[in-house]
């Protein structure tokens, strides 16, 4: 596997490169520099297996797949919960981010007069989509603000019901004090929902101390730095918020007995699950949960070090070229490097892939990149 050798001094130099050797090969072989974490997440080692035992199942167990498929995403959901530090019953598998945010949206609207959401210009689009067919009033912190204030959120919070906070914005790659922030939504009194789709797997996060915070809820996907692949998103849901839910969005699986099969008796699963809807998928969690059990095995905290020492390495050799934040506490696990789009067909035909965004190149190493 190709990359860039991580920053090292001494006769250390050796050892580090044997360790990130050895965490490359929990990913799948790549002949390139993969740097597309922020997009599409390298499959690690063993997805393929996960698969062909889902169609084993399908092909051979067929009466009994139901109870293996929803066994296999509750360890998708325990698997999660232990990155996170969350209880599983507050995770509800989804889609994806939009149809989580879609359906935590509809659930809450009947508690407000003149419903009305807030979020950030600078947001991801899919976000800003769901809140203007929402049924909500939109109302947006500009995309010239410091999103990293929390004296920005209480201006703009000021008879706002809900308000998103991204996490880390794509573009930018600013990565948002999230527990200095949710202070503020406690205090306007707006529920307080998080997009993490950009930092889970390679920024730590603590849902604990978010919800202590003052976070009601948060939305995220494992396709990107968990490497989870496409389809398998989530909705956590806090314990106090989560009675106050209203799914409209239902189906026989956010029912609290979902076998009962009794078309005049629905009630909401007494968990998160309530937001779950109709069959499932099951393929994309079984391999989700593969590839959060490598991540979790890894590190977060471990993934976390290595990408700042590359990204820190990158600050050091271009400089203000790196328009994204050169301050650590600020910097998410993308750089952003001021260059024409033109650039990503020149990496390319070097065997380095990156993609290209309006604020420049987008670059995002993760444990199987070094600095050689």
């Amino acid at each position: 596997m190709t990359g860039s050798q991580v920053p090292t001094s001494g006769g250390g130099e050796r050892n580090d490169i044997d360790s990130v050797e050895r965490l490359a090969e929990h990913f799948v072989e790549h002949d390139r520099t993969y740097l597309l974490s922020h997009s599409i997440g390298l499959p690690v080692v063993g997805s393929r297996e996960v698969a062909a035992r889902y169609f084993d199942t399908w092909e051979h167990h067929t009466a009994d797949a139901w109870p293996r498929w929803l066994e296999g995403i509750e360890g998708f959901r325990s698997t999660l919960a232990r990155l996170l530090g969350a209880d599983a019953t507050a995770i509800c598998p989804q889609s994806n981010v939009s149809s989580g945010l879609t359906k935590l949206l509809d659930s809450v609207r009947h508690e407000f007069d003149t419903p009305t959401v807030l979020i950030s210009e600078n947001a991801f689009p899919s976000l800003g989509f769901v809140c203007e067919r929402s049924g909500y009033r939109v109302r947006f912190v500009p995309e010239t603000a410091d999103v990293c204030d929390p004296e920005v959120w209480r201006e703009h919070l000021r008879g706002v019901d809900v308000a998103i906070i991204t996490h880390v914005h794509s573009n930018t790659g600013v990565c948002v004090p999230v527990p200095d922030i949710a202070p503020a939504g406690r205090d306007a009194g707006a529920l307080l929902v998080v997009d993490v789709a950009q930092s889970v797997g390679v920024v730590p996060i603590d849902l604990v101390a978010w919800e202590r915070s003052g976070v009601d809820a948060v939305v995220g996907s494992c396709v990107k730095w968990p490497s989870g692949g496409p389809g398998a998103g989530w909705l956590w849901v806090s314990e106090p918020l989560l009675p106050r839910c209203r799914p409209t969005d239902v189906g026989w699986f956010s029912h609290a007995a979902p076998f009962e099969f009794d078309i005049h008796d629905y009630r909401d699963a007494p968990d998160a699950l309530r937001f779950w809807g109709g069959s499932p998928t099951v393929l994309p969690f079984l391999v989700a949960a593969h590839s959060l059990a490598t991540i979790d095995s890894i590190g977060v905290g471990t993934i976390r070090a290595h990408n700042l020492a590359l990204t820190d390495h990158l600050v050091e050799m271009l400089g203000e070229r790196v328009t994204s934040p050169h301050d650590r506490a600020r910097r998410s696990g993308t750089a952003i490097v001021r260059a024409d789009v033109a650039e990503v067909d020149r990496l390319a035909s070097h065997g380095i892939d990156v993609d290209h965004r309006a604020n420049g190149i987008r670059v995002s190493p993760h444990v199987h990149t070094t600095r050689r």
